[in-house]
């Protein structure tokens, strides 16, 4: 059958001395053009864009041209389907698109994670896509009164955090601002802000009610494993910063894994030195410190000589720690963290008491 076909004599017994006319030729252009598009989404705007172009010529060249009804229902048909294709892939556009402070959230946190577009949108619901805003000086939360039933992410702005009137740090764009709260917190019980946020500038930033985040969470292990990830990141960036505010106070480099370090985070940690010291004046009785007793008299011991070895007194205590806030109210701020980490080991000498952490292990 190929055979016959080939070698027969051809169906066209003459062929037409005019050439069509232009509106033909320029549908065959449009139709090349839209078949060298590219995939994706411009890809397809393309390729259905020029398709749709040509076939409306093939519709113009059959009506005018051609005088064929199935040339032109055939171009019609085409035509319709590549203008459709173009009216779905603009409806999806349009779906896919998110409000300015969204869109630049997405680009700066969680693009770099190569989280899908479709995976942040789901978290954006959590949220009901609203941008909430504190005025200056306005508080987010206040110590002792503010309940944790939400996690907020700072978007603009700078947030300003203390506890009993004394600065801690400050939050910034893109972190979390009860990322310590939330991670302290378990699902099924309830807790107060142990620090006030107080906004310094103007501040923009959304937040997920507690219920509804720990809902997404249980059921997206994906997200879950996400936002675990990120707030970790974010409290260790915090606990940095108050390393790097003892580094400016005290002119040393600490080391956040010490136990005694706890001593030195503590909110009564600048009048621990006058306390000490106010402690060793009174551990210097007379009794126990002759040059005390007579000024006139010259020594050749220290001026605090220990007492003799028959009488047996308590060993001297360590530098002087102030007890910290009570901390049975779930929820703490990360210094709260910090603190519970930290806590006063049995027998440990204060890392105060040396030069360096190198001393302090040794």
């Amino acid at each position: 059958m190929a055979g016959q076909l080939l070698w027969q004599e051809p169906v066209c017994m003459s062929w037409k001395q005019d050439l069509e006319g232009a509106v033909y030729h320029l549908a065959n252009c449009f139709l090349l053009l839209g078949f060298m598009g590219g995939s994706g989404v411009y890809g397809c705007f393309y390729l259905f864009g020029f398709l749709g172009t040509g076939y409306l010529c093939c519709v113009l060249w059959g009506w005018f041209h051609a005088c064929g009804l199935d040339v032109v229902l055939w171009s019609f048909l085409l035509a319709t389907a590549c203008l459709l294709q173009l009216a779905h892939l603009v409806y999806r556009l349009r779906m896919d698109t998110l409000p300015e402070e969204f869109d630049l959230l997405y680009k700066t946190l969680w693009l770099p994670l190569q989280v899908p577009l479709r995976t942040y949108k789901e978290i954006v619901l959590c949220c009901q896509e609203q941008v909430l805003t504190l005025v200056t000086e306005q508080t987010y939360a206040v110590e002792g009164e503010t309940p944790i039933n939400r996690l907020s992410l700072l978007l603009s702005g700078r947030v300003r955090v203390s506890q009993d009137g004394q600065f801690l740090h400050y939050i910034f764009p893109y972190q979390f601002m009860d990322s310590p709260e939330w991670e302290s917190l378990p699902p099924s019980e309830e807790g107060i802000f142990q620090v006030t946020l107080t906004a310094e500038t103007e501040c923009s930033y959304i937040s997920w009610p507690r219920k509804s985040l720990h809902h997404l969470l249980t059921k997206e292990r994906y997200i879950s494993r996400l936002f675990s990830v990120l707030l970790g990141y974010d409290i260790s960036e915090k606990l940095y910063t108050l390393n790097e505010k003892l580094f400016a106070k005290f002119g040393l480099r600490f080391d956040l894994r010490l136990p005694s370090l706890y001593h030195v985070l503590g909110p009564s940690a600048s009048d621990g030195g006058l306390e000490s010291e106010k402690d060793e004046e009174e551990g210097c009785q007379p009794a126990t410190c002759p040059a005390l007793a007579a000024p006139t008299s010259v020594q050749q011991s220290p001026l605090c000589s220990p007492p003799p070895a028959a009488t047996n007194l308590p060993a001297p205590l360590s530098r002087a720690r102030m007890s910290r806030p009570d901390s049975g109210i779930l929820g703490e701020d990360s210094t709260s963290l910090v603190l519970e980490d930290f806590e006063e080991v049995s027998g440990s000498e204060s890392f105060m008491d040396y030069r360096s952490d190198g001393e302090y292990m040794r």
